[in-house]
């Protein structure tokens, strides 16, 4: 299986004419690389209501930003033999291809995958160790999901593309954990019957 990364984009603005200002990533081995984006000439559209969220300066992105080009090539090159997962990926999907485009690179060059598929599957592939009804693996993983929800629901975005991505690794290794504490609590309760 590819090493799964996390992506997050933070952009101008949620308009359809809206582009890529900030990407960033985290690999479950610990990779992480941030990175503004120095806008293509024709992606002209800001909002200074996205800027009241993201606190990042147009001025800011044309001086210190990666050039798009260059960044997408980069992408490309770090990214491609990965599973990259986002957790808007419709959102993120749409700024990730008119970041390749901008390049010239083909649009499908990388594509997002849904962070709540991979935590289902996640909990679906640990889960499959116990030998206990699908029925009731089922409500095992739906419960997994709905606390990792809850604790989503409670951590607030930071609307920094790093910080998020870091987000979606950490919620990901919880479920992961959860998943794992269920099966080594049943494999003890099953250890002692055993015995």
């Amino acid at each position: 299986m590819p090493e799964v990364v996390f992506l997050d984009f933070e952009a101008s603005s949620l308009e359809k004419k809206s582009y890529p200002i900030e990407v960033a990533w985290v690999t479950t081995c610990g990779h992480e690389e941030s990175h503004l984006i120095k806008p293509a000439p024709e992606w002209v559209d800001w909002s200074d209501e996205a800027e009241a969220i993201h606190k990042i300066r147009r001025e800011r992105l044309i001086a210190e930003g990666m050039p798009h080009d260059e960044l997408a090539r980069r992408m490309v090159d770090v990214l491609s033999d990965r599973a990259l997962y986002a957790s808007a990926p419709s959102w993120d999907g749409q700024w990730l291809s008119k970041l390749l485009r901008a390049a010239g690179l083909p649009r499908h060059s990388l594509r997002l995958q849904d962070t709540e598929v991979l935590r289902k599957e996640s909990a679906e592939r640990i889960l499959n160790a116990l030998k206990i009804p699908d029925g009731e693996r089922a409500e095992a993983v739906e419960k997994i999901l709905l606390d990792a929800k809850l604790q989503n629901d409670r951590l607030v975005p930071a609307h920094r593309a790093l910080a998020d991505a870091r987000r979606e690794l950490q919620i990901w290794q919880d479920v992961c954990a959860k998943a794992d504490a269920i099966v080594r609590t049943r494999s003890q309760g099953e250890e002692r019957h055993t015995i």
